[in-house]
């Protein structure tokens, strides 16, 4: 680590370190490692079996940890995600229908675990997810539905929850011209669908216009939530990583990253860093700033500048952005961390359903997000 990135951590840490909740005693100063602490702190609270069902946001975290394991090679970490995984992962396989693309998102685990550990039943239960691409419902331009009781509904969410399964699944076990090509124009299909001319997404476009929210803007939602957006930003950039440079749709994720970081830097909070629940309204009383799609935007900026994506003046957008969510983060006198204003899951609506979320403590929509980013933004 060069002397300038050791400065910015330190310096980052100890002002966070400085500041206490109201009526609350002095937090401590965060440790050289957060990553380390956070996820520490998330093993001390949960055990594998009470860490909670199979779900995508579990999986995020789960995730995060694994990229702090792939840095440390510290087993006992892989070891964590693996005793999770095996509460639902037999050698027969994995007893899941596959009905929603938020089912799919642990399945990303399992090539990740196959590899480790070579063992097949893993193997298995990916070529179970693999197969259910061929029957899953889709639009009629082929974007894969959110929901198999959702007829024709697109989320921004959705994109995370499959394509990069299907990528790493392609790469792992040889699968590559179907995955990578199905991947990669789901992506073409959300993006036509769901991109603002203000270098944002909306959330969600039904293609019948028939749900409630989606009467009055082209079939698609109106509201900009951040969250949603960092989903389909994050899952450009991981697609990015694993499609060849020849392929052809290469060309059309970077452009997705480059419309994503330009709405980005729009809409960056000017002293903060961070970015807002509803991303395009930071003057609305209503509104807050909110960490998981802080750290998500965050991730994709400093990853799409170390990748060649974007121009060097993302670089500072990035670092204000990792500042900004860092002084999320506090150590209490426990011990643990306390990760704070993260949105509880989230549906479509209008502007009051997002501005009255709940603002989540440790939500591991926000842990995993933070993870992403801190082990992105540390190696830089």
């Amino acid at each position: 680590m060069d002397l300038s990135r050791r400065s910015f951590l330190a310096g980052s840490a100890a002002a966070v370190g400085s500041l206490a909740l109201p009526g609350t005693a002095r937090a401590a100063a965060l440790p050289a490692d957060v990553s380390r602490a956070v996820i520490d702190s998330t093993m001390a609270r949960f055990t594998p079996a009470t860490f909670g069902g199979w779900s995508y946001q579990k999986a995020l975290y789960l995730y995060g940890q694994y990229l702090f394991y792939k840095r440390t090679g510290e087993w006992k970490y892989l070891e964590y995600i693996k005793a999770w995984v095996d509460r639902f992962v037999t050698d027969a396989g994995i007893s899941n229908q596959f009905n929603s693309l938020d089912s799919m998102r642990p399945v990303q685990l399992l090539p990740l675990l196959y590899a480790e550990t070579g063992l097949w039943k893993y193997r298995t239960a990916a070529e179970q997810l693999r197969r259910r691409f061929a029957t899953y419902p889709r639009t009629t331009d082929g974007g894969l539905i959110h929901n198999v009781n959702m007829k024709g509904e697109l989320w921004c969410d959705g994109v995370y929850m499959a394509l990069p399964f299907l990528a790493l699944y392609g790469r792992t076990f040889g699968d590559a011209q179907y995955c990578y090509e199905e991947a990669a124009k789901n992506m073409a299909v959300y993006f036509k669908h769901l991109k603002s001319d203000n270098g944002l997404m909306f959330h969600a476009y039904d293609q019948d216009g028939s749900a409630p929210w989606a009467k009055s803007n082209g079939g698609r939602s109106t509201v900009h939530w951040g969250r949603a957006i960092g989903w389909f930003g994050m899952t450009a950039v991981d697609l990015l990583e694993v499609l060849p440079a020849n392929h052809p749709r290469r060309a059309s994720l970077i452009d997705i990253v480059r419309h994503l970081a330009a709405g980005y830097r729009r809409y960056q909070g000017a002293t903060t860093g961070m970015w807002y629940q509803v991303v395009n309204k930071s003057t609305d009383t209503r509104n807050w700033r909110e960490t998981s799609c802080s750290a998500m935007f965050t991730f994709m900026l400093s990853r799409g500048v170390q990748r060649g994506y974007l121009g060097e003046e993302y670089r500072q957008v990035a670092a204000k952005g990792y500042k900004g969510v860092l002084g999320q983060l506090s150590v209490g006198a426990d011990g643990l961390t306390r990760l704070v204003d993260i949105c509880e899951g989230t549906n479509i609506g209008d502007e009051d359903y997002y501005f009255n979320r709940l603002r989540r403590v440790n939500d591991t929509h926000g842990l995993g997000a933070f993870l992403i980013m801190n082990e992105q933004l540390r190696a830089q």
